[in-house]
C-alpha cells in the first residue's frame, strides 16, 4: 500500500536498484527501478599488479561499492599492504567490513569529506591509490598531489549505458512519477539528455533528489526547478530526506 505521494524513480544499477526499492516499499512508499546503465570489468589482476609494484604500502582509497568489488575479484583486498584503506562512504565501507577490512570513512561522504581526513593532511611522498570507475571527479587527486602526494589512479570497472531512447519517458508519465534520485553528475547527464525532446514536467514540476551539492548545482544549471539534495547516496539518507518530503504530491512540488 502506498502511503506517501511521491512515486520515485530510481537510477542506480540494479542490484543496488533493487535494494534501495525494496526498503522503501517497506516504508510504504512507492518507487520504479530503472537502471540506466550496468557494470562491466575493466582491469585485469595483472594490471593491478604491476601499479602495486610501483607504490610502498599506499593509503588506498575506494570510491565506490563497485570499486570493491570487481578489484577484489582480481586480488584480495585483505592480501594487500597497505598503509590505510579509506571508504568514501558507509556503504563503501561496509562492503569492504564484509571482506573482513575496516576502513576509515569521512562523516561528509564527498570528495570534500574525503580530503578533511587526518591521514590524508600529511602526505608528502607518501603512495596514494585510487581505486574507481573510469572517469570521475579529479578533485581528490588534484588536491592530495598539491600536499605532495605521489597519486595513482585504477579504474577497476566500467560504466556501460543503456540503450534507451525517449520513449522510455513516456512509460514514466504513465507510472505517474513525481520524484528522480540521482546519485552522480553522470546520471544527471544522461536523464536530462533523454528529457530534451520531451515536455517541461521533468524540469519545471518534478522533485529530483540529488546525493550531493555539487549535483544540485549542475541541476540548477541544466534548468531543473526542484531540487533537494540527501547530502549523501546511501540508502538512509535518501529515506530520511524521502520522510521530510513524504506529504508533498506532484500538485504540490511547484511550491517546495
Amino acid at each position: 500500500m502506498n502511503k506517501h505521494k511521491l512515486k520515485l524513480l530510481i537510477t542506480r544499477p540494479e542490484s543496488a536498484g533493487r535494494d534501495l526499492q525494496n526498503c522503501l516499499q517497506q516504508l510504504g512508499y512507492q518507487s520504479h527501478c530503472q537502471p540506466l546503465f550496468d557494470y562491466q570489468n575493466s582491469a585485469s589482476a595483472e594490471q593491478l599488479l604491476a601499479l602495486q609494484q610501483q607504490t610502498t604500502r599506499p593509503i588506498v582509497i575506494f570510491i565506490s561499492v563497485a570499486a570493491v568489488e570487481f578489484v577484489n575479484k582480481l586480488l584480495p583486498i585483505a592480501s594487500w599492504s597497505t598503509q590505510e584503506i579509506v571508504a568514501v562512504g558507509s556503504a563503501t565501507s561496509r562492503a569492504l567490513q564484509a571482506l573482513g577490512i575496516n576502513a576509515l570513512v569521512p562523516e561528509k561522504h564527498d570528495s570534500e569529506g574525503l580530503l578533511a581526513l587526518a591521514p590524508l593532511q600529511q602526505v608528502k611522498n607518501k603512495d596514494v591509490m585510487i581505486i574507481r570507475g573510469n572517469g570521475g571527479r579529479e578533485l581528490i587527486a588534484e588536491k592530495l598531489h598539491s600536499r605532495g602526494a605521489s597519486v595513482h589512479y585504477f579504474e577497476s570497472y566500467r560504466r556501460v549505458w543503456r540503450n534507451y531512447t525517449n520513449e522510455l519517458i513516456k512509460t514514466w508519465r504513465q507510472q505517474q512519477i513525481n520524484c528522480i534520485l540521482i546519485t552522480s553528475n553522470a546520471l544527471l547527464e544522461f536523464i536530462v539528455n533523454l528529457l530534451d525532446d520531451s515536455d517541461s514536467y521533468w524540469k519545471d514540476n518534478c522533485l529530483w533528489l540529488v546525493a550531493s551539492e555539487r549535483i544540485a548545482i549542475a541541476a540548477k544549471t541544466m534548468g531543473i526547478r526542484h531540487i533537494v539534495n540527501t547530502n549523501g547516496a546511501n540508502s538512509k539518507a535518501i529515506i530520511n530526506t524521502l520522510s521530510r518530503e513524504k506529504s508533498v504530491d506532484s500538485s504540490d512540488i511547484g511550491r517546495i
